[in-house]
């Protein structure tokens, strides 16, 4: 299958190792890019709700994907979110390909872009975290039930249907903190002198230009992989937003090479194989 090819990807609200993570999805499109540089914008693992007794194949393949990336070279930017804040102390740490960062700035065509997680503006994570964790714990659940039900109107022939969305669009004040959070951080940006900024956080995919009263910026959200399965990718000197869609992955063919899906499970396991590769590909 040929994989499609992009200057930049930019993936964040994983949440692997919770029962809404689409891991599944996520890999198949992970295996159909061919990126120049991979920026993962915050809560790939999810470190709040982790448990050993739930941490699927696929959740681990994803990662020994995002591995193989760093293994080939292909730079990639792990940039701290707040599920997975555990690793800010360990920030700005470079090993070969792999950037573990709290930010990010690049250069895109002359144009300066500013990546990071976006929960610095959420007042609840500032203020009252053991809230936002619960909440964290609540919408988890709500994406399981969400799950069966889906799964029983798709066995029936009925459409899919999003409980949090439905909620989200019933609460104005769901509304005023997506709007809020999106004009602060264009204002930022805007004062900054960047012209794009790239943020995860909220789950809402968006891409728009923003005017304040300083000037205007391109204001880009990557969505989540946990109900709108999206990403972020630029190419030809321009954003896209990717938008998950299962007939376009019929095929998923096992990958050859380094750390493919055909090897067994215990050799794709072997941190001591998979360090030792990554050596030899930086030495």
């Amino acid at each position: 299958m040929s994989k499609r090819e992009v200057d930049i990807a930019v993936i964040s609200d994983v949440h692997l190792g919770t029962y809404g993570c689409h891991a599944k999805e996520l890999l198949k499109y992970l295996k159909s890019i061919k990126p120049k540089m991979l920026v993962l914008n915050g809560d790939i693992i999810d470190v709040w709700q982790f448990s050993k007794r739930y941490w699927p194949e696929t959740h681990m393949k994803v990662v020994r994907k995002l591995m193989k990336f760093v293994v080939e070279g292909v730079p990639v930017y792990y940039l701290t979110g707040n599920h997975d804040e555990l690793l800010r102390k360990f920030a700005d740490m470079h090993l070969g390909a792999f950037h573990l960062q709290n930010k990010l700035i690049l250069e895109l065509d002359g144009k300066k872009a500013w990546f990071f997680h976006g929960d610095v503006f959420d007042v609840t994570m500032q203020h009252s975290k053991w809230l936002a964790k619960l909440g964290a714990v609540g919408y988890d659940t709500l994406i399981l039930i969400n799950s069966f039900v889906n799964w029983c109107l798709t066995s029936i022939g009925s459409e899919k249907m999003s409980f949090s969305k439905k909620i989200k669009a019933k609460f104005k004040d769901a509304v005023k903190f997506i709007n809020k959070f999106e004009y602060t951080a264009a204002e930022l940006a805007v004062e900054k002198g960047y012209q794009y900024v790239i943020c995860g956080h909220i789950h809402q995919p968006e891409m728009r230009t923003i005017t304040t009263e300083d000037g205007e910026v391109t204001y880009l959200n990557s969505g989540d992989w946990v109900e709108n399965l999206t990403a972020l990718e630029y190419y030809d000197k321009g954003w896209k937003i990717f938008k998950y869609d299962q007939k376009d992955f019929e095929k998923d063919e096992a990958e050859e090479g380094v750390l493919s899906d055909s090897e067994d499970l215990h050799s794709k396991l072997d941190i001591n194989t998979l360090l030792q590769k990554i050596k030899l590909e930086i030495a």
